[in-house]
């Protein structure tokens, strides 16, 4: 190789080597930054991943009598079951309905208070309690999202881990790329 050529090589070693410095630098402190939301997300993930087969985190759906909606009973009756369903089996009183989940293939509806995260199912077609228990993957999933917090704790935090996450992509795409690039250029 003439001198010139090399001259030309060893500058975009250089050029490559101090972005390469770069990356690592940003790779690192933003690696630090989203290191603790990264793990928060990842463990409560882990265990939303299984919440349909662990009865700790989610009670089993009960099954019904029947499907058939004809024979369901009124939607207001089944709230107030629901309500003294939970006052007698865990003595909780005054907590609001936060949502009532019908499943149609079951033939049972789920009444979710706002307190506590309790759970009562219900036969849709008797309403006879099924089960009153704790959800505890629903303050499981506001801890995995952000929303444990606020809404704009969660907006904000689950921007920042996208976008850190996409950054430190890149950064560590080039992390990996620019040393083969340089040796292959020092062989040439």
């Amino acid at each position: 190789m003439s001198t010139p050529a090399i001259s030309i090589v060893k500058k975009k070693v250089k050029f490559l080597a101090e972005r390469l410095r770069n990356f690592r630098v940003y790779h690192r402190f933003l690696g630090l930054a989203i290191g603790a939301f990264v793990l928060v997300s990842s463990l409560t993930g882990i265990l939303l991943g299984w919440k349909k087969d662990v009865d700790l985190l989610q009670p089993p759906t009960q099954k019904g009598v029947t499907i058939d909606l004809q024979q369901w009973i009124p939607l207001s009756e089944m709230a107030a079951l629901s309500v003294a369903g939970l006052d007698s089996a865990a003595a909780v009183k005054d907590n609001p309905i936060d949502r009532i989940e019908a499943r149609l293939d079951k033939g049972i509806v789920k009444t979710i208070f706002v307190e506590g995260s309790w759970e009562v199912q219900l036969d849709a077609s008797t309403g006879k309690v099924l089960s009153v228990a704790r959800r505890h993957s629903d303050w499981i999933e506001k801890v995995h999202d952000g929303s444990i917090i606020s809404d704009l704790f969660k907006l904000v935090s689950m921007n920042v881990l996208g976008l850190g996450l996409l950054v430190l992509t890149i950064t560590g795409f080039f992390l990996w790329f620019y040393p083969r690039k340089i040796r292959q250029m020092k062989s040439e």
